[in-house]
C-alpha cells in the first residue's frame, strides 16, 4: 500500500498513520501548490456511532524542505480540539447537519493551523471548523456543500482543508501481499506447484469505497522557495521536498478517575511519509518502526535498500523467464542508481530533456517537486515521468498519479537505461502493473482543492 498499516507499531495507532502525501502544481491555480497529507486509514463508511475523526492527543505537521539539507524550513502543523454538545446523548448527531456549525451536529472538531519556519512559530489560524463524517441522506443532505464550506482562505493567500474524504489511492492489495501475484501477469507467476492461475485477470482496487481524513493546503508558490518567488525549471531553486509526519507526546498516562489518558513531554514522531511505498515495501520488517521515527535527513541508513531492493531480486523468482535481463542485473550486483536517483536525491539535469528535481548528494526520501513545471491540464499521463508528463510521480505525486504502477515498472528495470544506456529492459518490464488506474476509484476526482472526493457515506457503500 502507499502508506496503509506499513509497520508493525503503526498498525496499533491507526489515529496517526499517515498513508498517503501528496504534492503538486495546482491545476486550476498554477501559481499555487497544493500539499496533501491523508491519515487514518481504510475507514469504513459506516462508522457510527463513533465516526472516525483526527486525534487531538496527535501532532500532524507537513513538512518542506527548501534548500536541499532534507531538513524541514517551513512545517505545517495542525492540532486538533474535540467538543461535545451534550455528553448525555450516543448520537454523533440528533438532527440533519446542514451547517459545521449546526446545533444538531454533537461531536464536532476545530483546529489550529500554524507554519513554523526555520523554528519560529506563527499561528494562522485558529477555531477551523472541520466537516462532520459522511453519514448519509438524512444526517449529512447535502454533504458536497456542507464539506465546501469548511475550505478556509485565509488572509495570507493560503487554503486549508481538514476533514474526511474518499480514498484516492488505489492498489490491489489482495494479490500483490499473496506472494506477489500480479493479476495481469499471474498466470506467469511460478505458482509453487499450485497451478491456480491459468490466465490473466483484472486488478481489484482493495480501497474502493473507503475513506481517509484528509489535511490539505494550496499555498502561493513563492511562499515555500528559499527565494520567495518563482524560478525557471533549471533553477535548484525551485525544488522542494515534502513529507508528512505525526507525532505523539513520550508520556501517557491513564487516569482511571475520568476514564482517559493524560500527554505529558515532548513530542516524538511515529509515522512519517514522503514517497509512496517506501517504508512498505523497501525497509525491512525489522526496522520499519524505527524508520518512522527518523527525519529524512537520517536515510542514507537505509540507502542500501534503495541500491539493491528486495523486489527487483524477487520479481524473476517469482516469474520464471519474464525478467531474464533484470535476473542478470541483480546478479551482477551492479547499484540501482536510478532508484536512488528517483527515490533519494531526485533526477538531476541532463537525464530527461527539460526537467530536473535534483536535492544535491543528501540521500534522503522526499517527494521532490520542481515548482517551475506547469500542471498538465490537456492530457496528463496517470504515468508521470514515465509516461512523458513532466508534471507527474515522481515530480511531486497528483491525486490520480499510478503510483503502483510506476514504481513496480521502475523496479523491474524501466529506468536503468536513464544511467546505463547499455541495459536494455526486459519487454515485461514496461507492462507490470497491478491492473488498475485512476477510473478504479468509484468516487473519482474534483478539479479543483481539495482535489480527493466526497467520502462514501455508509447509507450507501457497503461495508468491505
Amino acid at each position: 500500500m502507499s502508506s496503509h498499516r506499513e509497520a508493525p507499531e503503526i498498525t496499533k495507532d491507526p489515529v496517526a498513520d499517515s498513508t498517503d502525501v501528496y504534492a503538486f502544481i495546482s491545476p486550476d491555480h498554477p501559481d499555487h501548490v497544493t500539499l496533501i497529507a491523508n491519515y487514518i486509514p481504510l475507514q469504513g463508511p459506516a462508522g457510527g456511532p463513533n465516526f472516525y475523526a483526527f486525534g487531538d492527543d496527535v501532532l500532524y505537521e507537513i513538512h518542506v524542505d527548501n534548500n536541499a539539507d532534507a531538513r524541514a524550513d517551513i512545517t505545517y502543523q495542525f492540532r486538533f480540539r474535540t467538543t461535545l454538545q451534550n455528553p448525555d446523548t450516543f448520537l454523533y448527531n440528533t438532527g440533519p447537519i446542514l451547517s459545521p456549525h449546526d446545533p444538531n451536529w454533537n461531536r464536532r472538531q476545530t483546529y489550529t493551523l500554524t507554519r513554523v519556519t526555520h523554528g519560529k512559530s506563527e499561528v494562522l489560524a485558529s477555531g477551523l471548523a472541520t466537516p462532520p463524517c459522511n453519514i448519509g441522506p438524512l444526517s449529512t443532505p447535502n454533504y458536497h456543500a456542507l464539506a465546501h464550506n469548511t475550505i478556509h482562505v485565509l488572509p495570507n493567500g493560503i487554503s486549508v482543508f481538514a476533514g474526511q474524504r474518499a480514498e484516492g489511492f488505489y492498489v490491489d492489495l489482495g494479490a500483490i501481499f499473496d506472494l506477489g501475484d500480479l493479476r495481469p501477469f499471474e498466470q506467469l507467476h511460478a505458482q509453487y506447484g499450485l497451478n491456480a492461475f491459468t490466465k490473466p485477470a483484472p486488478g481489484v482496487n482493495a480501497t474502493a469505497g473507503l475513506n481517509v481524513h484528509t489535511l490539505a493546503l494550496q499555498i502561493p508558490t513563492g511562499q515555500l522557495l528559499s527565494s520567495g518567488k518563482p524560478g525557471k525549471p533549471s533553477d535548484p531553486g525551485s525544488v522542494i521536498g515534502v513529507w508528512t509526519s505525526a507525532s505523539r507526546q513520550k508520556a501517557s498516562v491513564w487516569d482511571a478517575d475520568t476514564g482517559q489518558h493524560v500527554h505529558s513531554g515532548p513530542w516524538h514522531q511515529v509515522s512519517r511519509l514522503g514517497n509512496p511505498l517506501f517504508n512498505e515495501v523497501l525497509v525491512g520488517i525489522g526496522h520499519k518502526d524505527h524508520w518512522n521515527a527518523l527525519p529524512p535527513s537520517e536515510d542514507k541508513r537505509f540507502a542500501d535498500r534503495v541500491a539493491h531492493p528486495e523486489l527487483a531480486a524477487l520479481l524473476p523468482a517469482l516469474y520464471p523467464g519474464v525478467f531474464p535481463n533484470l535476473d542478470k542485473l541483480n546478479k551482477s550486483g551492479q547499484a540501482r542508481a536510478d532508484l536512488q536517483a528517483i527515490l533519494l536525491t531526485g533526477i538531476p539535469s541532463g537525464i530527461i530533456a527539460g526537467f530536473q528535481n535534483n536535492t544535491g548528494p543528501v540521500l534522503a526520501d522526499m517527494l521532490r517537486l520542481n515548482t517551475a513545471i506547469p500542471p498538465s491540464t490537456t492530457s496528463p499521463s496517470q504515468l508521470g515521468l514515465l509516461g512523458g508528463d513532466l508534471a507527474g510521480f515522481p515530480n511531486g505525486r497528483r491525486v490520480f498519479d499510478d503510483v503502483v504502477s510506476i514504481e513496480l515498472r521502475a523496479i523491474a528495470g524501466v529506468t536503468v537505461p536513464l544511467v546505463d544506456k547499455t541495459f536494455t529492459p526486459d519487454a515485461a518490464a514496461g507492462k507490470v502493473t497491478d491492473g488498475l488506474d485512476a477510473s478504479s476509484v468509484p468516487s473519482g476526482y474534483l478539479p479543483w482543492f481539495p482535489y480527493l472526493g466526497d467520502p462514501y457515506s455508509g447509507f450507501s457503500t457497503p461495508s468491505s
